[in-house]
């Protein structure tokens, strides 16, 4: 049960929007330009970084959605996903994903833990300064998304099937609307 009485039986952060609808539209449209506009990132790669800081942060909510998103768009499974999450360093990733994943880690422990040797590094795997920028503020953004899921105890549902499930629903609707209600 969440910390307060939300009026809905919404999983997760869809259950905060509901309650708030005035955040929701521009929570959404933050998640709709980070993981879906255009840029030379793709999509996955995008859930991707979402679902590590996610998964860094201990929030199984969005972990779990993203990593099914990512999961869909990568063309690979769950397990997949938590073993890139468990060890993104040996895992099947460019070299140029594995220095962004790096900054992100940084960025969920705090914005002065970008280092410019990483910068550097992910220049060097050819990562463009919109890459690095967008890498910066999913990795932000998500801290500030994870926090509030589990900062107001939401519920999440556990059968992790549930996120693979709504994943290609997800991906075709997008962030401005909600696949739960």
């Amino acid at each position: 049960m969440a910390h307060i009485e939300l009026n809905n039986d919404l999983p997760g952060i869809r259950g905060l929007m509901a309650y708030r609808p005035e955040t929701e539209k521009p929570l959404n449209a933050l998640a709709e330009v980070l993981l879906r506009g255009d840029n030379s990132l793709s999509r996955g790669e995008r859930e991707l970084i979402a679902t590590y800081v996610s998964y860094l942060n201990d929030c199984f909510f969005c972990q779990n959605v993203h990593g099914a998103l990512a999961g869909h768009y990568l063309d690979c499974n769950i397990d997949q996903i938590d073993a890139i999450k468990a060890d993104m360093q040996h895992a099947d990733l460019s070299p140029k994903m594995k220095t962004l994943l790096a900054i992100a880690a940084s960025v969920q422990k705090s914005g002065r833990h970008v280092t410019p040797e990483q910068i550097e590094a992910a220049r060097a795997e050819g990562a463009t300064d919109t890459e690095l920028h967008d890498t910066v503020l999913i990795a932000a953004s998500f801290c500030m998304f994870n926090r509030y899921v589990d900062g107001l105890g939401t519920w999440s549902p556990q059968n992790r099937q549930f996120y693979v499930d709504r994943a290609p629903q997800r991906a075709l609707d997008g962030y401005q609307s909600s696949v739960f209600k």
